[in-house]
């Protein structure tokens, strides 16, 4: 917009903004509308509302009396409807005034709910694709109305005419548009006829299709022979079942795994929930497809579910959701906030019912989707205990639910990382102790939770003092006998911070075990900075912080073959090699990330152990 320069103008007098149409347009196609598309929505919008408003002028008309005619050939494209049309008055002040709409007009504003478009300015999006819009309307409101002709041009100019009666023989709105040479990809016949259905597939009133190819008074195609599919009729409830499915693998490309039937009278809210097959990557959203009043609005509508709700894709038909002004995403408002809770509530009832009525169906569920039941599990206590016994969870004994694994277990106990649960999983399983992974998204929180639907059961977290205490001791002559072995290998390793200890336990196969938290390193780390720095604030801070470090434990086996061979060895050089290669063996094994000192120390290993073999062969 920009302000008139009008110098004669007194001082302090009201001035009018001057609008720049082709800048408008030019607003609206690169930040309002996502795509030149829009246009044939926008026109569609504005026909069923006109219809609209003639069944509130003429309530006993029958139902399919009035609908909506589209026509497009690759020279024009062209709108019919059988709408409440205009008068000239009506045309100076709707299409002349930008963003005032007809729909606030007097006479029908109290009824602006049953309409689509609010915002008065869809008729702009016509200029994406024209640079003229021809206009050709009759008023409903009286029997003898003339005709009346609109012509609005990009550069801001229009025209307006009044014609007789015979120019329009019956009431209602032809919009025609002559498209850009550059706008052939959404004004040919074929995507005309394509973006008609993928908008107005759901719409109440009847719309045709007409592509100059049938002859003069064709019928044309229907554009939404049929109703929304949850609105039909099923003979029986599996043929029901089986058409929402077929529709839900129409719509979205998948066959469902299974449907969920959506429905809120109280804002008119009708539609299906489509469970994915497969589990959905982490990150990925999927929108929904939103239709209000049977126009579709989004087809990328995450507001309309809850983040956890990721399983489902969902398409609906609303009457009382708001749409923005763009009409391409929902407004967020109180409505919408208690729609998005009324279809959660839906959901968590079909998991409850599949729980208790079909097994197969959650396994299958569950398979695919353990991680978002897991996230709502958290919050909700129904769902928690409905499920928690049937979530599956990485164990000591394998991929297992919790319910199975407490029957063995009386104590759970649950990692805090899946490098801790690595670390000492085959040891723990071979000791008899039960152990959870719960280093992954929601697992360990809701371990943490089971007592409360299995009060028998104990939970704890591991923690090095647990498992060593489940290691057997050595007995005091072979620790004796080791003792300068270990007082070698403990030097070697007090670089990582590592104590070295001598122990028994199965399996034998396993010569060493690395016993070491991701909180211990951290400690660790703090502490060597608060060694490295001298003086100064942060010293001071980390100085005040500073406490003894928990140190790692490498837990050597003695039913181990090759330890009992390394504790026997008196070469101080060969001792500090073993025990650096064992170590480094230990810290592959735990499968945590590697710091360059330790994969550094895992090649030196290796080579000297090579090394001191090829000269004793020698």
């Amino acid at each position: 917009m920009t302000l008139p320069d009008t110098p004669a103008t007194p001082a302090g007098a009201d001035r009018t903004f001057q609008v720049d149409l082709r800048g408008l347009v030019d607003l609206l196609s690169h930040h309002l509308y996502s795509s030149p598309r829009v246009y044939l929505r926008e026109l569609l919008q504005n026909a069923v509302d006109a219809l609209t408003a003639r069944h509130t002028l003429e309530p006993d008309a029958p139902t399919g009396a009035f609908g909506v005619r589209l026509y497009a050939d690759g020279a024009v494209v062209r709108v019919e409807d059988d709408g409440a049309g205009l008068t000239e008055a009506d045309v100076h002040r709707f299409l002349a005034t930008i963003g005032r709409s007809s729909k606030r007009a007097e006479g029908i504003a109290e009824q602006r709910g049953d309409f689509i478009g609010q915002f008065g300015i869809g008729l702009l999006s016509c200029f994406l694709v024209a640079d003229e819009i021809h206009v050709l309307s009759r008023s409903a409101r009286t029997p003898d109305a003339p005709a009346v002709e609109w012509r609005g041009r990009g550069d801001g100019s229009y025209t307006v005419r009044t014609l007789p009666a015979s120019a329009r023989p019956r009431p209602g709105t032809t919009v025609t548009l002559t498209p850009r040479a550059d706008a052939g990809e959404w004004t040919r016949p074929t995507q005309v006829h394509a973006l008609a259905r993928h908008f107005g597939s759901l719409l109440r009133h009847p719309v045709t299709f007409d592509d100059g190819t049938a002859g003069p008074g064709a019928p044309g195609t229907s554009v939404n022979p049929e109703p929304a599919p949850w609105a039909r009729t099923h003979p029986t409830p599996g043929a029901r079942s089986r058409a929402l499915a077929a529709y839900g693998e129409e719509v979205f490309g998948f066959t469902p795994l299974d449907t969920i039937e959506l429905d809120l009278p109280a804002v008119g809210l009708k539609g299906i929930a489509c469970v994915l097959p497969e589990t959905v990557p982490a990150g990925r959203r999927h929108g929904h497809r939103v239709h209000v009043k049977g126009m579709l609005l989004s087809e990328q509508a995450e507001e309309i579910l809850p983040d956890w709700a990721f399983f489902v894709r969902c398409v609906v038909d609303a009457e009382s959701l708001r749409p923005t002004a763009s009409r391409e995403s929902l407004y967020e408002d109180d409505t919408l906030a208690a729609v998005r809770d009324a279809l959660a509530e839906r959901l968590r009832d079909w998991i409850a019912r599949a729980a208790a009525s079909d097994p197969d169906l959650l396994h299958r569920f569950l398979q695919a989707h353990h991680l978002a039941v897991k996230s709502l599990a958290v919050h909700d206590d129904e769902i928690l205990r409905m499920l928690l016994p049937w979530l599956p969870f990485e164990t000591t004994d394998g991929h297992t639910t919790l319910d199975e694994f407490a029957r063995t277990h009386r104590t759970v106990l649950v990692t805090s990382s899946v490098e801790e649960f690595r670390q000492v999983a085959a040891i723990a399983s071979a000791a008899g102790l039960g152990v959870v992974n719960g280093g992954y998204t929601y697992d360990r929180e809701l371990v943490h939770r089971l007592p409360e639907i299995r009060p028998e059961a104990t939970v704890a977290d591991l923690d090095p003092a647990t498992l060593t205490a489940h290691l057997d001791p050595v007995d005091r002559e072979t620790e004796l006998a080791a003792a300068a072995y270990l007082a070698q290998a403990r030097d070697a390793l007090a670089v990582f911070d590592c104590d070295v200890a001598l122990r028994t336990f199965q399996p034998a196969s396993a010569p060493a075990l690395l016993v070491d938290s991701r909180e211990a390193r951290h400690e660790r780390t703090r502490s060597r900075l608060a060694r490295e720095q001298e003086g100064g604030l942060w010293g001071d801070i980390l100085g005040a912080l500073r406490q003894e470090a928990p140190r790692a434990q490498l837990i050597l086996n003695q039913l181990n073959p090759l330890v009992r061979t390394a504790v026997t060895i008196d070469e101080p050089e060969l001792a500090r090699t073993s025990a650096e290669a064992l170590y480094g063996q230990a810290a592959m094994l735990s499968r945590r990330p590697l710091r360059p000192a330790e994969s550094s120390l895992i090649n030196r290993s290796f080579l000297d152990l090579l090394a001191h073999a090829l000269r004793k062969d020698s």
